[in-house]
């Protein structure tokens, strides 16, 4: 059955600000329930780039499940802003992820973007983390 709307939360982390980095991706039904999740290492980037990462793949990842309605919830109050038209994007490394970003937005007929307190974006912070603890551990067992 496809959902009427889906709740989307999206975190970027990186450690060193850039350095290391990955993002989280939590997708819940109406019913709030969990129905997809993404936890992806990306390499080196700062964190508003792990953040519209993060955002890009949950509005790619959402197109399957073909809803009417879209609520993205973030804890970057940035992307938020800028993704509303209330900052400017000045960042020339952040402008083709915001214009992504913004794309696939406007994929959905319905479609609200929300900040929320990093409190109450756990999930998507510890699968963010996770990616990046799996690929650190990776590099520090193989001695690199």
């Amino acid at each position: 059955m496809t959902p009427l709307c889906l709740l989307i939360y999206t975190d970027g982390a990186s450690r060193n600000n850039p350095g290391e980095s990955a993002i989280g991706v939590v997708i819940k039904n109406d019913r709030e329930e969990v129905i997809e999740t993404l936890s992806e290492y990306l390499g080196q980037a700062t964190n508003n780039q792990a953040e519209y990462t993060a955002l890009i793949r949950a509005l790619e990842s959402a197109q399957k499940f073909s809803p009417q309605e879209v609520r993205l919830y973030l804890d970057s109050q940035l992307v938020v802003r800028q993704m509303m038209g209330q900052y400017r994007v000045k960042d020339s490394g952040l402008m083709p992820l915001y214009l992504k970003a913004k794309s696939l937005y406007h994929w959905y007929l319905k479609a609200s973007i929300h900040h929320i307190p990093r409190e109450q974006n756990g999930e998507a912070d510890a699968l963010a983390n996770a990616a990046l603890d799996k690929r650190l551990n990776l590099k520090s067992a193989s001695g690199h």
